[in-house]
């Protein structure tokens, strides 16, 4: 439980060393001393189905095979370079073990029949024991840095016999804190064609990518509440105007957009009829002034968060020159609450401002606001051998301070060039980060999050899950699915280097699957942001680890500047996770209706456990 009492909140900047975890890793294997000579790698079959082989690849100090009851023609002991490396042809050779394995990694390799040419799926599944005097975070590291190892595209093994010798190698030489590897190897059906390798996304490339309606209608919401032009469309997408004339067209007979001003166009919404347009605010008397302000970013965001506020009003000042606003104003439970989207969000110098400038206008026009809530979607940190600590698409992510991390959210950017930007080579030495936090005074609302989740742990998800449905159908008739997506669309990749990912299985618990069902998981911890760590998958990673970040999003640094230089003592950053990066969607954007939803569904069960206002 936090305690609720009056913190410094003035944002602290200062310098992070991103510990490398190869830095790590050497760091372990000095911590561990020197190698045992007399340890040998044992290699032992355990079972063997129709359809599956695991072996257990064991770290042990060996006698001669007859001293420890083994018959000696049923092992080979290799000489020359694989010295050290002993081979069990009988499985009752094992010595038994049942303790369960610390960590597991699963993935998927696609195979190729060099005599059919016929593409067969196998599974591959590593299960890690490790020695005494670890930590867990030391244990993850070294399980996470094995298998970049091992899965490495400059010698990835392509067949049985090499993939076993890797193992066996990489734990005589390279890591001897693992105790003991077993390994599962279990064919699955056939495929017609896929590689298991992808390509990263290229987010600097010049490439032109064809204009479509999808797109055109992304720039107007993402815009929204500005109206934005022909020509700026046709500028942002690198087009001929005649061309997104074309697709506006379209999309005004479809009632998505509508001309405002001329030449400007904006979001259509199935509500049109409830909102009014106006130059200015009218006056609001002091018992209806809202006490809560929510802030989005993304339409999506906008459209849930609506969905939780009763008696919705909502005022639209739209200027084709200059910012526009959105305000929507409406009750959750006994307290009045405004919410209102940010016309853009980002890195770029022109959206810090706006982002910033948009926070200030709305807490300056609404000045009985004493809590803040920025609703939304963000990259989760996914934990690729730990299924207690994993995060996945559709859980939800509140900002809290952890142990002794006293912040709530923090700003990256590099000190100097490093050779970061868009690149995930391997970090072999530490990387120097500047960073700047925030930590909101009164920890109130992140003391309700964790009653929340409490309530959450004890099997009772009606605290939010029921706000969910509600929202969902009064969404139902929107031109966006708030529905959850099917959950094989929710994939798990791992950078080895380069440009190159390996997909992954979800971690789970040996013969247990942790996460049942479609409910999502509730968790609490610092959120991060930065368009380095965006770019970079291995330093975003680093960066969690030595951090504790949860989620990374898309730069709300002046939004927290703003709030904090208001004044404001109450505030949280609550993100739906949409994707493994910041939310932004460069690995797809399936998820973020379904996403926002949750976060929105999650922030009005914490306003209703808010107290009542004060009424004056």
């Amino acid at each position: 439980m936090h305690c609720s009492q009056k913190l410094d909140s003035r944002p602290y900047v200062g310098r992070t060393v991103v510990v490398s975890s190869r830095k790590l890793i050497r760091d372990i294997h000095n911590k561990m001393g020197q190698v045992d000579l007399q340890e040998k790698i044992i290699l032992t079959p355990r079972k063997k189905t129709a359809k599956s082989t695991i072996i257990s690849i064991e770290r042990r100090r060996a006698e001669a095979p007859e001293e420890n009851g083994v018959d000696g023609s049923k092992v080979f002991v290799a000489g020359g370079p694989h010295k050290g490396i002993v081979i069990q042809k009988d499985a009752l050779a094992a010595i038994p073990d049942n303790s369960p394995p610390k960590l597991t990694l699963e993935f998927r390799v696609f195979l190729v029949s060099s005599a059919t040419n016929e593409h067969s799926q196998e599974s591959r599944t590593l299960w890690f024991w490790f020695k005494d005097g670890l930590f867990h975070t030391e244990e993850a590291c070294s399980a996470q840095e094995f298998f970049k190892d091992l899965v490495s595209p400059v010698d990835f093994p392509r067949d049985y016999v090499g993939f076993i010798k890797k193992i066996m190698k990489l734990m005589q030489t390279k890591y001897p804190q693992i105790q003991k590897v077993e390994v599962e190897l279990r064919h699955l059906e056939p495929v017609e064609r896929s590689s298991f390798l992808v390509q990263m996304v290229d987010y600097e490339s010049d490439n032109l990518i064809e204009v479509t309606e999808a797109i055109v209608l992304e720039i107007i919401e993402s815009s929204f509440p500005n109206p934005i032009s022909v020509s700026q469309i046709a500028n942002q997408t690198r087009s001929d105007p005649r061309k997104i004339v074309e697709l506006l067209t379209s999309l005004q007979n479809k009632r998505r957009v509508k001309t405002i001003g001329g030449d400007n166009f904006t979001r259509m919404t199935k509500n049109e009829d409830n909102i009014k347009v106006v130059r200015q605010m009218p006056r609001i008397i002091r018992s209806q002034q809202p006490t809560v302000a929510i802030i989005t970013a993304k339409y999506c965001e906008k459209l849930a968060v609506d969905a939780m506020i009763d008696d919705l009003e909502t005022f639209v000042r739209f200027n084709t020159v200059g910012e526009s606003n959105v305000y929507s104003l409406g009750t959750i439970g006994n307290h009045r609450v405004v919410a209102t989207k940010l016309p853009s969000v980002g890195n770029t110098r022109e959206a810090m401002i706006v982002a910033g400038n948009t926070t200030t206008r709305l807490l300056g026009t609404f000045q009985a606001v004493e809590h803040v809530f920025l609703v939304g979607v963000a990259g989760g940190v996914p934990h690729y051998t730990d299924s207690q600590r994993h995060i996945r698409l559709g859980d939800v992510v509140v900002s809290a301070p952890i142990q002794d991390k006293r912040f709530i959210y923090m700003y990256c950017e590099e000190k100097r060039k490093q050779n970061l930007n868009n690149s995930n080579s391997q970090m072999e030495e530490n990387v120097e980060i500047e960073t700047k936090t925030w930590c909101p005074p009164d920890l109130q609302l992140q003391d309700i999050a964790e009653n929340i989740r409490h309530q959450v742990i004890k099997n009772d998800n009606s605290v939010y899950i029921s706000h969910f449905h509600q929202g969902l159908e009064i969404l139902s008739d929107q031109d966006i699915s708030f529905l959850r997506p099917p959950p094989e669309s929710d994939k798990l990749y791992m950078s080895i280097g380069g440009n190159d990912l390996i997909e992954v299985n979800h971690p789970t618990d040996r013969g247990n699957e942790i996460r049942t069902g479609a409910t999502p998981r509730l968790h609490l911890g610092p959120i991060g942001c930065g368009y380095i760590v965006s770019r970079n998958d291995i330093l975003r990673q680093e960066i969690s680890y030595t951090h504790g970040i949860l989620a990374y999003d898309s730069e709300f640094d002046q939004v927290l500047e703003s709030i904090y230089g208001n004044r404001k003592d109450n505030y949280v950053v609550i993100r739906g996770i949409s994707d493994y990066v910041d939310g932004t969607g460069g690995r797809g954007k399936e998820w973020q209706a379904y996403a926002s939803l949750v976060a929105s569904s999650v922030m009005k069960a914490m306003i209703l456990e808010l107290p009542n206002p004060v009424q004056d």
